[in-house]
């Protein structure tokens, strides 16, 4: 008789904000490689999904796209202690065919995509850069809004907007894109934690450290975010 095979390791399920679909598909795989968990992931809006999780969604590790919607499950003693973290800051970037926030403004630019900022920080952090450049009240009529800012991205790519606001993770390969001056929006810092319920604790426990550590902090900036401030 053969030796017996140890069973796999169950998969984790990781809710994760729209702005990391690209890299963390990347990260999940060097995990796999690493650890021999296969990670499934749900990309959304990180206040849908905070809503989710609220909802008992079975989800292992929440990568928000801010901290306040993980403060907020922790004050719900949703998270566990001691794991969470600010893994990335964020950096947010306008693609198609604008060069500028002024450009937004030119009648050849007809439609603005960008994510829901109720429930979208990237949204949340377009809004406030237009503000601050004191352009939001042009451009606001022009705005078309997003579930997300992956789909936000795709507008501008299918030509159903000329411009979209979106995380610079997703567009750094393509061009023309152009980054939204920090000065503008309050710091895009993203959270991340283990969920209380999860019933892989230790396996998320490893997930979180591996995204915090030295192989995933590479990862996340070759992509495009920035080293966490402390």
């Amino acid at each position: 008789m053969g030796a017996c095979r140890q069973p796999p390791a169950p998969p984790l399920t990781v809710a994760a904000a729209a702005n990391l679909t690209d890299v963390f598909g990347r990260l999940g795989s060097d995990f796999e490689a690493a650890t021999g968990v296969h990670v499934v992931f749900s990309f959304a809006a990180t206040g849908d999904l905070t809503r989710q999780i609220e909802n008992a969604a079975p989800f292992d590790v929440f990568a928000a796209a801010d901290l306040d919607h993980i403060r907020q499950l922790e004050k719900q003693n949703l998270l566990l202690p001691g794991t969470v973290h600010v893994y990335a800051r964020g950096q947010l970037a306008l693609f198609g065919r604008a060069q500028s926030l002024q450009d937004l403004t030119a009648d050849q630019i007809r439609f603005v995509a960008m994510a829901k900022p109720d429930t979208a920080p990237y949204g949340r952090a377009a809004v406030e850069a237009l503000e601050a450049s004191g352009l939001w009240k042009q451009v606001e009529p022009k705005v078309v809004y997003a579930e997300n800012i992956n789909i936000s991205r795709q507008y501008a790519t299918t030509g159903n907007a000329d411009a979209a606001f979106t995380a610079y993770s997703l567009v750094l390969h393509d061009k023309p894109v152009v980054l939204i001056d920090p000065k503008l929006y309050s710091p895009i810092d993203q959270g991340i934690g283990v969920l209380k319920s999860s019933p892989h604790a230790e396996a998320a426990r490893r997930f979180v450290e591996y995204v915090i550590g030295p192989a995933g902090q590479r990862l996340l900036q070759e992509n495009g975010y920035k080293k966490p401030q402390p």
